[in-house]
């Protein structure tokens, strides 16, 4: 990222809400165009990040001046979201808000993502997560078919020295 558009992460306040709400209804509909139109207005989605996510959650937001790029909310080992700006896509934000998470997950974190989500499986897989099931879609209220993904720091070192393992002595 250039020197005028430097991204801090913070703790989210109650006061973001409006953007958080902004952010989560623009990147859903950018990046998963096969969801159907939101059942719920954007007041509606505003006020269920102030009153459910903003309270439940630690949420972080990726912040470029005064603006709020991305956001990130991490309930008990579960990153329950993940979105950023359409326009700030691949711009290295949501690594930053994935690391916030994961220096927080110190047990390791866990997500759920749509199976159809390709871009997002494989940021997560990239960033260390496995997949460790499948569901044709019952538990979330889209319908659609999801997986849960895990990512534990302890996993991770282990398949790396197993890996170099068995390169040693393949």
């Amino acid at each position: 990222m250039n020197a005028d558009r430097r991204v801090r992460v913070r703790f989210a306040e109650e006061a973001d809400a409006a953007e958080i709400a902004d952010v989560h209804l623009t990147s859903r509909s950018a990046a998963m165009p096969y969801l159907p139109p939101p059942e719920h207005s954007r007041e509606q989605v505003v006020r269920w990040i102030r009153e459910i996510v903003l309270r439940r959650c630690r949420v972080w937001v990726a912040v470029g001046g005064t603006r709020i790029n991305g956001y990130a909310a991490l309930d008990g080992d579960m990153l329950e979201h993940l979105y950023l700006r359409p326009d700030m896509r691949r711009q290295g934000l949501g690594t930053l808000l994935l690391d916030e998470v994961k220096r927080h997950s110190p047990g390791g974190v866990s997500l759920r993502v749509f199976q159809r989500n390709a871009e997002a499986r494989a940021f997560y897989v990239h960033h260390g997560f496995v997949v460790v099931d499948t569901n044709d879609g019952e538990r979330n209220m889209e319908n659609l078919p999801d997986m849960t993904l895990r990512w534990s720091p302890v996993a991770g070192i282990g398949s790396a020295t197993l890996a170099c393992e068995a390169q040693r002595h393949g």
